[in-house]
């Protein structure tokens, strides 16, 4: 799957601009902070629904504009799609084929996306929600029933604390054994399919790290905690867990157990990456997991997703570029940089050059 062209009106540095793409690399290049990643940006968001970067859709409204729209044509195997978003203050409105959704899970799967950024490094380097963050946003993508019961739990997760929080004890304890019933349904799900992406990640992420390296080092993922092998196995184990800490649930005010607080091991030698990893350290780890990811999607889909690479270039030396290079080939790359002779070798690309959030011809 490839975009053909990307339209943007009043988002974020641009007021309007159409963006045409090849189906290998596309190199956008320009001076810091003339909007290349913007653009970048953008084509995740459609993606996904989510932005890379910040939370809060109106920060992607031109300032002093009321709307932002994006638009993407792309190619995939089961042929033309077409992707638009228009985001406001307080809603946004997303089109596919011209038809309005009114769930994110129906965007998902149109157009995949693999996105990488300086900033990607707080998944190695971050807290547990950042590993979480990028198995649920890479999950999504691949299984709609995972995002849909990703939601489902995080909404009966907000009831669940919420009656924790209540005073009068003997109806939270009354009342707990009925939210945990229905927790545990969506809770189990959300983890096996967890489990099933990283028996798959796992291996190929070693092996990408292995070619990063030279086999100089060895990147392990696995999960921190196994609860089962079958959904029923998983959802027994997570009803006992949350029963037996219904009393410091109850004292702390929120749930202490389940997928939401759960953790990604990602180890370096045998050593937690989060504590000792060096920064080159975790920049390979970080793009080994990426460029196992691109491969997952192509095995579960029979195509590669658009790979998003912002800014690394300058981050990695020249032995790593050029490996980089190689295993994007054959896959719609969107790639950022300052300087395109630096980082391509004199490959043939698409380049776009950026200034003031204008594209320059």
């Amino acid at each position: 799957m490839f975009i053909t062209s990307l339209s943007l009106k009043n988002f974020r540095n641009y007021a309007e601009e159409t963006f045409s793409f090849d189906g290998g690399i596309n190199v956008l290049y320009g001076k810091n902070a003339q909007g290349k990643t913007n653009c970048a940006e953008a084509v995740f968001y459609l993606c996904t629904g989510v932005s890379p970067r910040t939370g809060r859709d109106r920060q992607l409204i031109r300032h002093g504009q009321e709307c932002a729209h994006i638009a993407a044509r792309a190619e995939t195997r089961f042929g033309t799609v077409l992707l638009e978003a228009d985001i406001y203050e307080n809603r946004r409105e997303v089109r596919v084929n011209g038809g309005r959704i009114s769930r994110n899970a129906d965007l998902l799967g149109n157009l995949d996306g693999v996105y990488f950024s300086p900033e990607e490094l707080r998944m190695v380097q971050g807290g547990p929600e950042e590993r979480r963050r990028f198995l649920n946003v890479s999950i999504s993508q691949l299984s709609k029933s995972y995002y849909t019961s990703l939601v489902r739990y995080n909404k009966i997760l907000e009831q669940r604390n919420a009656l924790l929080k209540n005073r009068d004890l003997a109806l939270v304890f009354e009342t707990l054994p009925v939210w945990d019933v229905q927790l545990c349904r969506y809770a189990a799900e959300v983890t096996l399919r967890r489990a099933e992406y990283l028996e798959k990640l796992a291996p190929v992420a070693a092996q990408k790290h292995a070619y990063l390296t030279d086999g100089a080092e060895k990147l392990v993922l696995g999960a921190e905690k196994r609860r089962g092998g079958t959904r029923e196995e998983i959802e027994a184990s997570l009803l006992r867990e949350l029963s037996d800490n219904y009393e410091k649930d109850v004292k702390l005010g929120f749930t202490t157990v389940g997928p939401h607080r759960d953790d990604l091991k990602i180890l370096i030698d045998g050593a937690e990456a989060r504590v000792y990893a060096s920064q080159g350290q975790t920049r390979t780890a970080s793009l080994a997991v990426k460029l196992a990811e691109v491969e997952i999607f192509r095995e579960l889909t029979g195509e590669p997703p658009v790979l998003i690479l912002d800014d690394v270039m300058s981050e990695l030396d020249l032995a790593r570029r050029r490996k980089l290079l190689a295993e994007v080939e054959g896959i719609q790359t969107i790639l950022t940089c300052t300087h395109t002779e630096k980082v391509l070798f004199g490959r043939a690309v698409n380049k776009i050059r950026i200034a003031g959030g204008k594209i320059k011809r």
